[in-house]
């Protein structure tokens, strides 16, 4: 994945602050949202969570996640694939953290159940269709005469390593 890439998912998911992180739980597909905690995107995904939560457990049995970001108002779509870890890092703790987290540690960064999990992306998919109001309609109208679809915007998969 090169740094346009990065940054054109980026700019996808920023705005999207939660995120659907999917695990595998007893051969069972189980998904939750979560709150995404960065400031950039590099290749890795960063979700605080409490250690002993089931989705924890799930993580350490089975690496494979997926994780979905979805803004339909702006008709901007992601989907990542990964491998999870948990950290238990005080300077990956830190430098995560905002104040808005107290919401759910209310003991903080010192809370003895807050971890992190590490989201290493191996690859990713975004649709990024054109979300005016007026395309909307044009490509209405278009389909409803020529009774072909209208282009739905651009779509790639992207494969990290």
């Amino acid at each position: 994945m090169d740094q346009d890439q990065r940054d054109k998912l980026w700019s996808m998911m920023k705005s999207t602050k939660i995120a659907m992180l999917t695990t595998e739980d007893d051969g069972h597909l189980r998904a939750r949202p979560m709150a995404a905690s960065q400031t950039e995107f590099d290749g890795t995904l960063w979700f605080f969570t409490r250690e002993h939560a089931p989705k924890v457990g799930e993580v350490r049995a089975e690496h494979e996640v997926g994780v979905t970001y979805a803004d339909p108002g702006s008709q901007n779509y992601v989907s990542f694939s990964g491998t999870a870890t948990v950290v238990r890092d005080g300077v990956a703790i830190d430098a995560h953290w905002s104040e808005i987290l107290t919401t759910w540690f209310p003991k903080g960064k010192d809370d003895p159940d807050l971890a992190l999990l590490r989201v290493d992306v191996s690859g990713a998919e975004y649709w990024d269709a054109p979300n005016s109001k007026m395309l909307h309609a044009y490509g209405y109208l278009k389909a409803k005469l020529t009774r072909t679809p209208p282009k739905g915007g651009d779509n790639e998969k992207i494969s990290v390593g």
